[in-house]
This record gives C-alpha cells, sequence and structure tokens, in this order.
C-alpha cells in the first residue's frame, strides 16, 4: 500500500495522504498550488483538525470530570485514515475510533472525508457519524496553506497580496494568548470592509475571525488571479501564517481553541457541536483557482 493516493481530471490533479487524510500536491495546468510543508517554517501543507479545534487548556479536555490529554487542534491529522472508495477523480477516507483514541476522545466516531477534483477546484465533503450511545462534542478544521507569492507580486507588505471576503467583516479579531488560547480582549486590522492588504508584520499569531459573516475569502495577486476557499457550515474563518515564511494559510472551523481560564467539560466548549447518537453532520470545503 502507498502512502498516497492521487486523483484526477483533465488538468486539475491532487495528491492526499492516508495520514491525516491530508492533501500534499493541488496542481491546476502544472502549476502546484498548496505549500510544500518545508520543515524550515511549517511541515504540514493542509491537515484536517478533529475532534477539536486550537488549543485546549491545560492540553487536556474533560468529560465526565475526567482529564484526557488532548493536542493542538486534536489527533486526526496525525492519524491514519482507510481508503474506503476511490474513482478518478474522487477518494473517500475513514477515520473511526480506536482504543488509542479513546484514551484522548472517550467517544465512538466516524469521521469520513471525500476529495473530488473538478476544473481547477479541489473539494470535500465531511460527514461526522455518531454511533455511539451518547451525545458526541467535536469540532472540525481545515488548515490548508498555499505558497505566498503563488503568482505576480512578492510577499512584502507592498507586495500586493491581498484576501478579500466575500462580505464586509468587523476589522478587530480576538488577541491570542499563552498556549493559543484565545483571550477576550481583541486587536484592531487594518481592514478597510471586504479587503485585508497582507503584511507578514501582521501574523504575530493566527488572525481569527469568529462567526464570520463570509462564506467565501479569497487569496489574490496583483493580477487579480486568487486562490478561494468556499466553507460550508464551517462558521469561523482564520488567515495565518509566520512573519518570515512564505505561505498563507486560510482557515475554516467549526469551533476554536479554548478562551484564556476555561475549565468546564469539553461538551461546554463554546462553539463545540453535539452530535446525538446515531445522528450524522455534513461539512464541505472547497479550493478554487480562479485566474486572472
Amino acid at each position: 500500500m502507498t502512502d498516497t493516493v492521487e486523483i484526477r481530471h483533465r488538468d486539475t490533479t491532487a495528491r492526499l495522504a492516508l495520514t491525516g487524510a491530508e492533501p500534499v500536491s493541488w496542481r491546476v495546468g502544472g502549476t502546484e498550488y498548496l505549500w510544500s510543508g518545508d520543515p524550515a517554517h511549517w511541515n504540514r501543507h493542509a491537515p484536517w483538525l478533529f475532534p477539536v479545534v486550537g488549543a485546549s487548556a491545560g492540553g487536556s479536555v474533560t468529560v465526565a470530570g475526567r482529564a484526557y490529554p488532548m493536542a493542538q487542534h486534536g489527533f486526526a491529522r496525525d492519524s491514519r485514515f482507510d481508503v474506503v472508495a476511490q474513482t478518478e477523480d474522487s477518494v473517500t477516507f475513514r477515520l473511526a475510533d480506536t482504543a488509542e483514541t479513546r484514551t484522548h476522545y472517550p467517544f465512538a466516531f466516524r469521521l469520513d472525508i471525500t476529495a473530488t477534483v473538478t476544473d481547477g477546484a479541489l473539494a470535500f465533503a465531511c460527514a461526522v457519524h455518531n454511533p455511539g450511545a451518547e451525545p458526541l462534542p467535536y469540532g472540525l478544521g481545515f488548515h490548508p496553506a498555499f505558497p505566498w507569492p503563488f503568482a505576480d507580486g512578492t510577499r512584502a507588505a507592498e507586495g500586493g497580496y491581498a484576501v478579500r471576503f466575500e462580505t464586509p467583516e468587523r476589522p478587530a479579531v480576538p488577541e491570542v494568548g499563552p498556549g493559543g488560547l484565545l483571550v477576550r480582549s481583541e486587536r484592531a486590522l487594518p481592514l478597510d470592509g471586504e479587503t485585508l492588504p497582507l503584511d507578514p508584520a501582521l501574523f504575530t499569531e493566527a488572525l481569527v475571525f469568529l462567526n464570520a459573516r463570509s462564506r467565501i475569502m479569497r487569496f489574490t495577486a496583483p493580477s487579480g488571479a486568487a486562490i478561494a476557499l468556499e466553507a460550508d457550515d464551517f462558521p469561523h474563518l482564520a488567515v495565518w501564517t509566520k512573519p518570515t515564511a512564505p505561505f498563507l494559510s486560510l482557515e475554516c472551523w467549526t469551533g476554536h481553541a479554548d478562551w484564556l481560564g476555561f475549565s468546564g467539560e469539553l461538551a461546554t466548549r463554546d462553539s463545540q457541536r453535539l452530535l446525538a447518537p446515531g445522528a450524522s453532520a455534513r461539512h464541505g470545503v472547497t479550493l478554487r483557482h480562479v485566474p486572472a
């Protein structure tokens, strides 16, 4: 068995790893639009975040009064998925609970992620299933990164790159505190309605747009070429990089990191979803290359 699966539609291809069901390549017309995963900057490409998004207070989650260790963004991104269906242009990955996952997250679950390529696009349909007898608290997120620059212009503040939201967003985001926890105070952004001009100096931490109005955001080059992220039932958006790293990450989340000082049960974590026994929830996200 190989460690990656390739899918193709005309001149659009994607390669996805069994570890994390993570896309590691997305090419349109021979051009690569996913970040390389260079470990000198960030050794991932586009991880899936589950069963939590962001940091958990104290590095653990509490279920029925017991603490369970939980890494930032959960364990799915480092877990091996099974391939349960595949065609030339699509593949479905599955992760289900095991004795190991229950040492971190004591629930029965199944996470299916179907990736499909179409002309210029890479789309994902996600399904979270609760086969257990109790409500399932979960968070799901997608964390893809793209080369910056990916077209003309430069990464400098005057390089002409921007993030353009579908609709105007609030020009302020929560501060990020110790250990990646969110803080109730805010920081102002140079956001002009729908447009955030990009400057590496903005990114001391991630820019987290809680309950964003937009469902689409575009990483745009000076020429007008863009990489768009279109989210379906992911209410929170984020933009992130490191000040010296040549990539930009556009993210969509159902949940987010704990607030600083949180000490409650996982089921009461702010924005954590609760899935009834026997129920399923569906989320979708599409990456689309928009030519100039």
